[in-house]
């Protein structure tokens, strides 16, 4: 064969190809032309509303849903916001015609040569993802994507595109659309945003949820300054305008996410609003019982124990619930980790009280004739096939009812059963709020049936305030913007006629010389422990002045404890807890102002101090009550302040809207207050006042403390009031000539 002729060959092969290649290219993008979801409304559904969560004393403290804003038209789009979208996302928005092939090589270019990955899709690219098609990665969807984008710039004008944008991205936190955005990170609307709001919200759309200012906000203020950067580059604001906006330090207006283990009690808050008022499509503020000082009590101290001892004793579980003499929770924790598992053991978890239902037993007893120093004989008894033992095997004769209730003999409980009849039992419990169900056998008298820890807490808070039940609750209001959907009623304390007085001194005996010893006090308080076979369940329940708290610890598999019965490990959660949750309610406290996006809550409705019950039967010398109190908010100490805070200089902190001084630092402008940010890198602190009527601060990232981590490095001169560990770290950084010593 000639060389020609296989040239002319080699040629006609090549056309071949490249004519199947044309067929099957034209083929494929006509294939991708026929199944453009045109069809499908640029409108997208309304999701579900957003819900804003204000503790007890008035301060946001979590959000969650989705956040809706008023839709934008091309009319009324802010422009600070549009030149910083423009600059950032696509900056020759206003020049091509949906595809930008000068921005995909510019784009590629840079990736090229830069670590990280800059997008080349224009903003019409985005606003037909974003409407139009799946998130999936697929030459389809992007060879669709860019046909949109061309059908869309020949439908609509550049306006008209930039408004439906801004009304369908993401910006994180829940808020999708930029009015939305505006409202969630600053509680203004997108038309009200200053310059700095505007770059900071503009920054978000690349990353939403790796940059969102509620959770990040170092990452966000960072990706901000480079919106301003470019901004000035493409010539959408000046220099000078620049610096000014850098001046204006950005403020949420709203806190940051919410500690994950506050987690339980916003789940039983959000299923409680959901029963009160359903789901509204309107953005909700909600005016809440919890306490987030006790909150960090409660789960400080139960970690505590898990952490130690309960690794030793096989302790897998905990539960933690607190309530007002009105039913108001104050604190829940509903596990060891929310992260790990988002079960609420104080309020889903339905486990065998034991001993702890002999509240109910002795109650009816009480109430049917017998007092206190009633006498029966404590021995075996068998019902049936059913023989109760104690729990030491030990048999004590004739012994009083006060003494069988304190050190929890079995024997008397199920005699009392019997002689009150399990239904009488069973009607009392129901009464006092217990709504699992409970099965009229002999067993009930040892707690055989299974119940909720906040059901076993709501009892014993009715039995503490002398009522015939107390309901509890975490909802006092609810608004839709300022419209009030819901106000909690004020409680009515409705009088029972079971022998309470009677009851009292059973209950102190528990804590005094009982099973509940490891919960006593200083003072006089009261309680009852509980225990299940093999030491699967171990509970306390118990009341002082101030409230009304419950902790059962467990295994979620239902293995058995290390003998852990109630009077150990909950006794001792319980004594801890009530230690330090008292020791805060004694000091003054000033309620935290509400975020400027929460209407202000109602006044909370608090129960009215408890009378003395009516006289004991006759055979009873006069007992007198705990009398269970309201829990009154001071007004003098600022409250305890946590989050991802801005640096003023390097002794002052902005947190959530609040200066923060750090208590034994004169702070320094400049240079070491731009090293405290890179230190802090967006991390949390946890700042409390150094006294009451305070207004510095002690803060800690971490484990460590700021004031002494700023005067370590030099970033700082210690107070002239200032203790001897941080003048020794002034001293330290001194002598190594560290940040203002190397001057």
């Amino acid at each position: 064969m000639s060389i020609y002729e296989a040239f002319r060959r080699a040629m006609i092969g090549l056309g071949v190809a490249l004519a199947l290649g044309v067929v099957a290219v034209a083929l494929f993008l006509g294939y991708c032309a026929y199944t453009l979801p045109l069809s499908r409304a640029l409108a997208t559904d309304t999701p579900p509303a957003a819900v804003l969560y204000s503790s007890a004393g008035g301060a946001a403290f979590a959000a969650r849903g989705v956040y809706h804003g008023e839709r934008l038209t091309a009319d009324n789009l802010p422009r600070d916001l549009v030149n910083a979208i423009v600059s950032i996302e696509d900056r020759r928005f206003f020049q091509h015609q949906g595809v930008d092939p000068r921005g995909i090589l510019r784009a590629g270019w840079r990736n090229l040569w830069r670590s990280g990955v800059e997008g080349g899709s224009t903003i019409t690219q985005q606003l037909a993802r974003v409407t139009y098609l799946s998130p999936e990665r697929a030459l389809r969807r992007k060879v669709q994507e860019v046909m949109l984008a061309l059908w869309l710039e020949s439908k609509l004008s550049k306006e008209e595109i930039l408004a439906r944008y801004l009304n369908a991205v993401y910006f994180g936190a829940g808020a999708i659309g930029a009015d939305a955005a505006g409202k969630r990170y600053f509680g203004k609307k997108a038309s009200e945003l200053s310059l700095a709001e505007s770059a900071m919200l503009a920054g978000l759309v690349r990353a939403p949820s790796q940059l969102a200012p509620s959770r990040h906000f170092a990452a966000a203020s960072r990706r901000a300054e480079l919106v301003l950067q470019t901004m000035v580059e493409t010539g959408a604001i000046d220099k000078p305008r620049a610096d000014a906006a850098r001046a204006d330090p950005v403020r949420l207006a709203i806190p940051p996410e919410p500690l994950p283990d506050d987690n339980y009690f916003l789940d039983a808050t959000e299923a409680e609003v959901k029963r009160l008022v359903g789901t509204p499509p309107l953005d909700l503020t909600v005016s809440t019982t919890f306490d987030p000082d006790l909150q960090d009590v409660a789960q400080r101290v139960v970690k505590a124990w898990l952490d130690d001892e309960g690794v030793r004793r096989n302790v897998g579980q905990a539960a933690l619930v607190a309530i007002a003499p009105d039913g108001a929770i104050l604190a829940m924790v509903g596990g060891r980790d929310y992260g790990e598992s988002q079960f609420n053991r104080a309020t889903q978890a339905k486990r065998q009280p034991g001993s702890l239902f002999k509240i109910f037993v002795y109650l009816t007893a009480l109430s049917n004739g017998y007092g206190p120093e009633s006498v029966l004989v404590d021995r075996p008894v068998q019902f049936g096939d059913w023989q109760p033992k104690n729990y030491d095997g030990r048999y004590r004769g004739p012994v009083s009812l006060k003494t069988a209730f304190a050190q929890s003999l079995n024997s008397v409980s199920a005699q009392l059963v019997q002689a009150v009849g399990v239904d009488r039992v069973i009607a009392l419990a129901k009464s006092l709020g217990v709504q699992s169900e409970l099965p009229a056998v002999p067993s009930l008298a040892l707690g055989s049936a299974e119940v909720t820890l906040l059901e076993m807490v709501r009892a014993m808070a009715a039995i503490a305030t002398n009522s015939k039940s107390i309901e509890p609750y975490a909802v006092r209001a609810i608004r839709a913007q300022s419209a009030p959907l819901y106000t909690r009623p004020e409680a009515l304390v409705d009088r029972p006629n079971w022998n309470r007085a009677g009851m009292l001194p059973l209950l102190e005996a528990v804590v005094s010389e009982g099973t509940g010893k490891a919960a006593r006090l200083d003072r006089r308080s009261a309680g009852k422990t509980g225990t299940t076979d093999e030491y699967r369940d171990a509970w306390f329940v118990g009341f002082t002045t101030s409230f009304v708290v419950g902790v059962w610890t467990g295994n979620d598999n239902n293995t058995p404890m290390n003998q852990v019965a109630g009077g150990d490990i909950p006794a001792k959660i319980w004594h801890d807890f009530v230690v330090d949750a008292e020791r805060i309610l004694a000091k003054p406290r000033v309620p935290a102002q509400p975020a400027p996006v929460a209407a202000q809550p109602a006044a909370p409705v608090v129960a009215q101090p408890v009378p003395p019950p009516a006289a004991p039967v006759a055979a009873q010398p006069p007992v007198p009550p705990i009398a269970v109190k309201p829990i009154q908010p001071a007004a003098l100490t600022p409250p305890r302040l946590r989050g991802i805070p801005e640096v003023v200089d390097s002794g002052t902190l902005l947190l959530h809207g609040a200066s923060v001084r750090l208590d034994g630092v004169e702070g320094e402008p400049g240079e070491p207050g731009q090293a405290l940010q890179r230190y802090l890198a967006g991390r949390e602190v946890d700042c409390e006042p150094a006294e009451a009527g305070a207004v510095r601060y002690r803060c800690k990232i971490g484990a460590f403390d700021l004031a002494e981590a700023v005067l370590l490095n030099g970033g700082g001169r210690a107070a002239a009031n200032a203790p001897e560990r941080l003048r020794g770290a002034e001293e330290n950084a001194r002598r190594a000539r560290r940040g203002i010593w190397a001057r």
